[in-house]
């Protein structure tokens, strides 16, 4: 009894054991597996990243050859590792640090020991590489910028870290990843995906052929074009423009939301982001606290909107009922908060809609505020009805452009008093400073573009977006074609259309006019103060405009926003003129204006906080 049972125990585990090795060999794999066995090696066929084209058709971005030195740790031998060293124009203590990495992340899978040689380095060094066991060269591209703007809209890529490793199966050590911009919010999609190869290896460690008769190898899929709304003409022309200067540009194709350009101010050359100093010019430019090259103005710097938001107040006034394009209020150069008088530069005088907006008078909007206010019981229930208008517009939260960063400047509500100045603690006249656009008023330029572009369209917007289409697929995501309304009625958008066309007529801007082109605007001049040795001070006033044109079919509608920019027909006024010029005409026909402007440049205005020397506020000289 004893032989039978022990002779069934053994058939039994020889069978379970038959059992799993076939299992394990016939039906079940894993590319891990095969990653991990050393008598295979894996090679990659990396594809083209996908090219990036303009809203024209134009090339912003292709590729260019590059290679990488790559090594499989436990492949090499004892070499001369200065003669090699000197070989790559490397350090021995860089190849000493590489090489452990390279075993930390897998001694048995290539990693990158230097990556992107120029073509020069690479035919002088292909030749000698056979010297060197377990390391060789393989291609792979890298970005060829054909402008040298649009870097915050582009984005760039580098090497992926260990999170990514970490976080996503896809990458292998040594590979390339969007990191900020188009080239990060379409990775999936510009990337394309790459192929594999197993080769099998003999016990000398030689290649013998394709491991299973390459029934297991994939080939790679180029990467998809993508082509942006940016007009690369435009986008590179307002980057000229915005030399010397700080501050943020966005243009909108009212009709679709399509983002025309989205300029930051100051800027690089995406090329610095490429090749083997990538790593050294990012430090310069990430550590530039100064002037902040890195950092997009346009979708994150979140000044007060200015004279361009009493628009807004003026179109939430008529919807609520409170005004009509007739009601009057006399300016006497100012209005008074309490026993302060807050001031005016319209010259005073008996205003209307139309001239209180067109002369930007601050006492018709603190009036017109109150009343839209004083038209409701409570303050809260005022509070409520008003943010929830300025909310319609955008403002106030994220946009949902198609883009991996940007901020959402900030609508207060009575939450926001409440917590500041306590329940019941405020009325209309402690926030009035938010009937010009100061106060707690906060919004981006991306946002002010599209609450122009909404006032544009009478009544509603696109969400603003980069993306026109992918490869040869002519659809978008279908967010991107939605009419997002605001919550004024059609009708309250004539009057104040007409007083911003008269901003041009007769206005704050009738020296900025373009010949042949009708063109409602606003211009806005914003306070602007810091901190210099623990003591407020008041800086020099920023400068913003918005406007759209043509007005009778809106092309473009444009913000611009200009750090110590002056009055808002100054810097910011100009620009948007010259910008709308360019984009409708193709061409400028104001050479002395566009000379100043190219030329023209506010450094001095930055270095006064460090230099010492007086703010000269709202002087209009040049």
């Amino acid at each position: 009894m004893r032989k039978v049972l022990l002779s069934s125990f053994i058939i039994v585990i020889g069978f379970t054991f038959i059992g799993r090795l076939s299992y394990l060999q016939l039906f079940s794999f894993s590319p891990d597996q095969i990653l991990e066995d050393p008598a295979i090696k894996t090679v990659y066929d990396y594809p083209e990243r996908g090219y990036i084209y303009d809203r024209t058709g134009a090339l912003m971005v292709g590729n260019q050859p590059a290679y990488d030195v790559m090594v499989i740790p436990r492949e090499t031998k004892t070499l001369d590792t200065l003669e090699f060293c000197s070989l790559l124009s490397i350090s021995k203590e860089d190849f000493i640090k590489s090489m452990k990495k390279a075993r930390r992340y897998s001694p048995r899978l290539p990693s990158v020991l230097v990556p992107q040689l120029s073509k020069e380095d690479y035919a002088s060094l292909q030749e000698k590489m056979r010297k060197y066991r377990g390391f060789y060269i393989q291609k792979r591209s890298l970005r060829d910028y054909k402008t040298n703007s649009a870097a915050n809209v582009l984005g760039y890529i580098s090497e992926v870290n260990e999170t990514d490793l970490r976080t996503n199966p896809y990458y292998r050590a040594g590979e390339l990843k969007g990191r900020t911009g188009i080239e990060k919010q379409y990775e999936e999609i510009l990337r394309g995906q790459k192929g594999v190869k197993y080769i099998q290896k003999d016990r000398f460690n030689r290649d013998i052929g394709p491991y299973k008769d390459g029934k297991l190898d994939t080939l790679s899929q180029l990467g998809k074009e993508v082509h942006v709304t940016i007009d690369k003409a435009l986008q590179e022309y307002g980057e000229r423009l915005m030399v010397g200067k700080r501050g943020g540009i966005v243009a909108i194709e009212p009709a679709t939301g399509e983002i025309l350009a989205m300029i930051s101010g100051p800027t690089y050359d995406p090329a610095l982001l490429v090749g083997r100093d990538r790593s050294r010019n990012y430090s310069k430019l990430h550590y530039d606290s100064i002037s902040q090259p890195t950092w997009d103005r346009s979708i994150l710097a979140e000044p007060s909107p200015g004279s361009p938001f009493k628009t807004l107040n003026a179109l939430v006034a008529l919807e609520e009922g409170v005004i009509s394009p007739d009601t009057k209020f006399t300016c006497y150069n100012g209005f008074y908060v309490g026993k302060q008088k807050k001031g005016c530069h319209c010259g005073g005088g008996v205003r209307n809609l139309n001239s209180g907006i067109f002369r930007s008078c601050n006492a018709y909007f603190a009036g017109t505020f109150r009343k839209i206010y004083g038209k409701f019981n409570t303050t809260d229930e005022g509070m409520d009805v008003w943010e929830k208008h300025m909310k319609s517009f955008g403002l106030g939260g994220y946009l949902g452009v198609d883009f991996p960063t940007g901020r959402p400047g900030r609508i207060p509500g009575k939450e926001f008093y409440d917590k500041w100045y306590g329940d019941n603690a405020w009325a209309s006249s402690t926030i009035i400073s938010n009937s010009i656009g100061q106060g707690e008023v906060n919004v981006t330029p991306i946002q002010l573009a599209n609450m122009t572009a909404a006032i544009a369209n009478r009544g509603y917007f696109y969400t603003p977006h980069l993306i026109k289409h992918i490869g040869n697929t002519r659809s978008i995501d279908s967010k991107y074609a939605e009419r997002k309304y605001t919550t004024i009625s059609p009708q309250h958008f004539g009057p104040v259309i007409q007083a911003m066309t008269n901003v041009y007529e007769y206005g704050t801007a009738k020296w900025i006019r373009i010949p042949g082109i009708k063109i409602a605007g606003k211009t806005g001049t914003v306070e602007n103060f810091t901190k210099i040795n623990g003591e407020k001070v008041q800086l020099t006033d920023h400068s913003i405009f918005t406007a759209f044109a043509p007005v009778d079919k809106p092309r473009i509608a444009i913000a611009v926003y200009i750090e110590h920019g002056y009055y808002g027909a100054r810097y910011a006024g100009h620009i948007a003129s010259l910008m709308i010029e360019k984009y409708i005409k193709g061409e400028i026909t104001r050479k002395d204006l566009e000379k100043k402007m190219l030329e023209k440049t506010l450094e001095h205005e930055y270095a006064k906080p460090f230099s010492g020397e007086p703010f000269k506020i709202n002087e209009y000289v040049w």
